[in-house]
């Protein structure tokens, strides 16, 4: 058998020190995450933050840096890679039908967001926003899409 790790995407958004995060239905209890998802067959990774942070807000946005590369191993034997990216919004889009997952869309403060820790969908979210808060910023071009 051939490890086929998951390729992922995150994308950080913050407004007034508040976060965009999603509340979402995993395995029938609630999680916090930022928005993310996999990729799908035939786009760029840029591609897929774009459009997982819309299909889960309703929030087109414009990424403006690359926070990190992230590596995490779930509870069910699967690894996942994850691209997080931080964005600013460009503009909602009120008649986007959000993922059928996700129950809300919050500003949380980064406070809020530590106090749900334990209902926080992997530990690649708080690492993510944490890497954020230090400054941690490579530009876009060091995703190359060949």
């Amino acid at each position: 058998m051939i490890w086929t790790p998951r390729a992922t995407v995150a994308v950080i958004v913050e407004q007034n020190e508040k976060y965009l995060m999603v509340e979402e239905i995993d395995n029938g209890e609630h999680r916090f995450n930022q928005p993310a998802g996999h990729l799908e067959d035939g786009e760029t990774i840029h591609q897929g933050a774009i459009r997982e942070t819309l299909e889960e807000t309703g929030y087109n946005v414009q990424l403006t840096g690359v926070i990190g590369l992230y590596a995490a191993s779930a509870a069910n034997g699967t690894t996942y890679h994850r691209v997080c990216y931080c964005a600013d919004i460009k503009d909602p889009i009120p008649s986007t039908e959000l993922d059928a997952d996700i129950v809300a869309v919050h500003w949380l403060t980064y406070e809020e967001i530590k106090e749900r820790e334990a209902q926080l969908r992997s530990p690649m979210v708080l690492a993510c926003i944490e890497d954020y808060r230090d400054n941690r910023r490579f530009p876009l071009d060091l995703i190359r899409q060949l």
